[in-house]
């Protein structure tokens, strides 16, 4: 494994790329671990850490929520979990966020780990310290920001991933290439989704390409009070959506991009939108969607980049150069109307 530390205001994070899940215990005491997983990943993985003590709970987004968490700190409870524990999540986007959080307030604070499962978690999910849990439908509304104690990074987890979680974990890397890095954008362009599920050294320096993108992006700025909100392109409309019409992040988020390049090119003169669809495209993200306007409306009216009557957009100039743009939310929403 090569591990490269990281440090953040507070906190100092080992990243462990080239990793292998067998190798938890040269990371941490096994006998101070407790492993947070989902079922899928459990029946997909589980004999590779089965001799460590593991709570199990259900998979999907509508089990990130306050019930769960409860669960989760009845079973440590009952494990005799201590403040020299150490959490480990192992799983996508909604171990991390829901080991982080419970990390966050059990005995008022312990450590974990996280090991991501899938591209997406890899990429963003699984960095930079944002640990929460959904509300009411709202996305990560209640929550915390804190960092792990280490990421191990190990690829071969995502053999067993199906077509449309890699399709997911994409949408934030073209993400990335659009806020951050023009020549990423480029690089996606020349080659497909199935090139890098077949080429294993491509899509490690790849995923290794975007976690150092975000994890600088994180820190210059850990608690998002100016550059960390550019993580939000696509994502401002896409969790409205993703929450409105029951669809994969990834896939909400391509369509918010999509919005967001549109307003972009009427606000700002931005001129690759075609171009990002096409790319969207071609990795196997959708570009339309049927929307409830009115819906994702009432949904954005309560998303927390919205500050007073106006609401943080992420927009581009160009092609790997974002900014912060706001746009009063009665002007979003004739936008919305219109688009």
């Amino acid at each position: 494994m090569v591990k490269k530390t990281f440090r953040f205001s507070e906190a100092s994070v080992d990243y462990y790329f080239e990793g292998n899940i067998n190798r938890l215990n040269q990371i941490a005491d096994k006998r101070n671990i407790v492993v947070i997983t989902d079922k899928k990943v459990f029946n997909a993985h589980g004999a590779r850490f089965k001799s460590y003590r593991s709570i199990v709970i259900p998979s999907g987004e509508k089990y990130k929520i306050q019930q769960t968490v409860d669960k989760i700190i009845g079973e440590l409870i009952k494990l005799k979990a201590d403040r020299t524990t150490l959490l480990v999540g192992i799983g996508g986007g909604v171990i991390t966020d829901i080991t982080g959080f419970v990390a966050s307030i059990y005995m008022r604070g312990v450590k974990f780990g996280f090991v991501p499962t899938t591209v997406l978690a890899m990429v963003d999910a699984a960095i930079g310290g944002k640990n929460g849990i959904d509300v009411g439908g709202f996305k990560n509304l209640v929550g915390t920001i804190r960092q792990p104690e280490f990421l191990l990074f190990d690829t071969t987890l995502l053999g067993t991933l199906p077509e449309k979680e890699w399709r997911n974990g994409f949408a934030e890397i073209i993400k990335h290439s659009c806020i951050k890095n023009g020549a990423l954008f480029k690089e996606l362009q020349e080659v497909n989704l199935d090139y890098f599920k077949k080429q294993k050294a491509a899509l490690a320096e790849l995923i290794k390409k975007n976690v150092l993108i975000k994890t600088r992006v994180v820190q210059a700025d850990e608690f998002e009070t100016g550059e960390r909100k550019i993580l939000n392109f696509g994502h401002t409309a896409g969790h409205a959506i993703e929450t409105v019409h029951n669809i994969p992040h990834g896939y909400a988020v391509s369509l918010g991009m999509v919005f967001a390049a549109h307003l972009s090119e009427t606000i700002l003169g931005y001129k690759d939108r075609e171009a990002l669809s096409a790319l969207l495209k071609k990795y196997k993200l959708p570009v339309h969607y049927p929307l409830n306007k009115e819906a994702v409306q009432e949904r954005l009216v309560m998303d927390k980049k919205r500050l007073g009557k106006e609401m943080n957009f992420i927009l581009l100039e160009k092609t790997g150069k974002a900014v912060i743009h706001p746009i009063p939310v009665k002007a979003l929403q004739r936008l919305i109307a219109a688009y």
